[in-house]
């Protein structure tokens, strides 16, 4: 009979707070005894970035969801400019990505995305001056240039002669996964071709990224016996890590060789034709890298580098695309700048864009920045304080709780971009004088901020603007009827059933 009671009481406690959250219902999620917001946050996975989205201009731009008792999954979200400057500026050495981002994100291994502080300064220091040799930026345009002009323009005209559906989504990864992979191996996985057969490679980071956000949302404890045992999203993890070592490995052991026995040829070689970052990590070695006859880390090294320039800029072009097509009026302000840059004399009705050409189209910038604010490649944030602090906001934030800022939510604020922050208009970044408004990193966060400011940035809007130039300029693109766009569940920022359309050529 006592257990009765005791129960009883326990139902009557609960039926009573209960009860009471109901009556002072804010909207917010509920911090429920023991399990705290997890319910909440299981139950509305699958449209987690609108929900977010709601509670963070309900809350001020600032809100902890409070994980289960007993656990370290509290989680600050904000959207604040002025913490977002403080964790990634002004309070920066004492926010890190902390060992928990490094365990979720253990496939990177000790490249720059997981490093911090001196093995990260010296690798970013090395970046730097590797991005700034002639030889690789004239690499860079001349691979930009072959695939867009050639192999994508060729997928293209088969597609549109054919009269066949294409899923545009899928045809931007295969581009950027060869152009990425070329950039920092310098081999060519072959994806954009006319068959557009499956990459074993591509397909393993593919998954790896979606197995990284599963971590983010379940306790550490559970994927980590999951990665234990061997099962489930863990299983996964293990066979796509595998498959990216085995064809990393034979790339960094086939280029050490071609230099090792080419010697000054394979120099000269690389001076004339331009040279891929791997090529120039071994060529230029720096010994304060801990690179020399390091397979491993130069691995890490690679494959940062290749995760960091692949799926964002797909990502970001997918999402680029759909708004110009479901927005007739900013496609034909596009095709009308394109149109203004083309020489009057000029025979051809086909044309590409130069790098230079591409620099004078402000139009063009900033309907791309837009579709950045709305649908960031990566969409979310994740830093940790070392020792306790206090952000601008009056939020306290303790060692090994995340700080999680929001980007995707950021871009639908109406207190940072007006009442009008769910259209799309490309104007906003536009000036009286028709140049680029310049928009602080702490409001538009896509490219991050801070020391840790994305290094791609300046390459990525010219792979972006190259190829969005030569498709709406030479193409008209119509939605497929009844298909749906709809964010997926990943790390980065894509359609879950991707973007599927049907292409007509405008000259033919």
């Amino acid at each position: 009979m006592e257990g009765l009671e005791y129960l009883e009481i326990v139902l009557a406690f609960l039926s009573f707070w209960y009860m009471r959250k109901l009556r002072y219902d804010d909207g917010l999620p509920w911090n429920w005894p023991l399990v705290g917001m997890m319910p909440w946050l299981f139950s509305n996975v699958n449209r987690v970035h609108n929900v977010l989205t709601h509670i963070l201009d309900r809350s001020g731009g600032t809100f902890l969801i409070k994980g289960p008792w007993f656990t370290n999954m509290d989680m600050l979200f904000t959207v604040d400019p002025a913490n977002i400057r403080y964790v990634l500026s002004d309070g920066y050495a004492n926010f890190h990505k902390g060992q928990e981002f490094k365990e979720i994100f253990d496939v990177l291994g000790d490249g720059i995305v997981n490093a911090e502080f001196d093995l990260w300064k010296i690798q970013r220091k090395h970046s730097q001056f590797l991005f700034s040799l002639h030889q690789f930026r004239k690499f860079l345009r001349r691979i930009s240039t072959e695939k867009i002009e050639i192999e994508l323009i060729a997928i293209m005209d088969h597609v549109s002669q054919q009269g066949q559906v294409v899923d545009m989504q899928d045809l931007f990864q295969r581009l950027t996964f060869d152009t990425t992979c070329m950039f920092v191996t310098g081999y060519d996985p072959g994806c954009l071709d006319i068959k557009l057969h499956e990459v074993p490679f591509s397909k393993a980071m593919d998954e790896t990224e979606e197995v990284i956000f599963t971590r983010h949302v379940m306790p550490q404890t559970l994927w980590k016996l999951m990665r234990w045992l061997n099962i489930g999203s863990e299983k996964t993890m293990s066979h796509a890590k595998k498959v990216i070592d085995d064809v990393l490995y034979a790339y960094i052991t086939r280029r050490r060789k071609q230099v090792s026995t080419r010697g000054n040829t394979f120099h000269n070689d690389a001076e004339g034709d331009g040279a891929d970052l791997l090529t120039l990590y071994i060529t230029e070695e720096d010994k304060s890298l801990g690179l020399e006859n390091n397979d491993e880390f130069m691995k890490d090294i690679v494959l940062n580098h290749i995760l960091a320039g692949r799926d964002t800029t797909s990502s970001a072009l997918t999402w680029f695309l759909w708004l110009v097509i479901t927005h007739p009026q900013v496609e034909s302000k596009i095709q009308a700048e394109l149109e203004a840059s083309r020489p009057k004399n000029e025979a051809e009705k086909r044309k590409f864009f130069s790098d230079e050409e591409l620099s004078e189209l402000p139009y063009l910038h900033g309907a791309i920045s837009e579709a950045l604010r709305l649908y960031p490649p990566v969409p979310f944030q994740h830093k940790e304080p070392i020792k306790a602090d206090v952000l601008p906001t009056g939020h306290r934030v303790h060692p090994k709780q995340r700080v999680m800022f929001s980007l995707y939510a950021m871009g639908r604020m109406t207190t940072l971009w007006g009442k009008d922050c769910l259209e799309f208009k490309p104007e906003r970044w536009i000036s009286k004088d028709g140049t680029l408004k310049h928009v602080p990193a702490y409001k538009f966060t896509a490219f991050s901020g801070g020391p840790r400011a994305c290094l791609g940035k300046k390459v990525a809007y010219t792979q972006m603007k190259a190829v969005a130039a030569a498709l709406i300029y030479n193409y008209k693109f119509k939605m497929v009827e009844g298909h749906k766009v709809i964010p997926n569940l990943s790390m980065i920022l894509l359609m879950t059933d991707g973007l599927k359309v049907r292409i007509t050529d405008r000259w033919s």
